[in-house]
């Protein structure tokens, strides 16, 4: 997983969350289903390799080949938490 603009996260605390100056940031992430994700960057965790999105939505597979392809969806979801194994590209959109 890399944060594009050369991120670098700062010190983790003893819960396992990382402080980073793009908490609060718009993150576009792309999955390694071709799925690309946008919302709120609301936590990593450096202990469970996961990285947590609010007001998230799916615009799918978008023109990303894939033998699955998936559609766009309309609706937003509260909080997705990913994987850090499952995040082909996360870039900082708006920090």
């Amino acid at each position: 997983m890399s944060l594009a603009n050369n991120t670098t996260l700062k010190k983790t605390s003893s819960s396992g969350t990382t402080d980073s100056p793009y908490l609060g940031s718009k993150i576009s992430l792309v999955s390694k289903a071709k799925i690309r994700y946008e919302g709120i960057l609301y936590t990593i965790d450096a202990n469970e390799s996961t990285v947590a999105l609010s007001k998230v939505r799916s615009f799918g597979t978008e023109d990303r080949p894939t033998d699955r392809p998936v559609p766009a969806r309309d609706e937003i979801f509260e909080y997705i938490i990913f994987r850090g194994a499952d995040i082909e590209d996360l870039q900082v959109r708006e920090p």
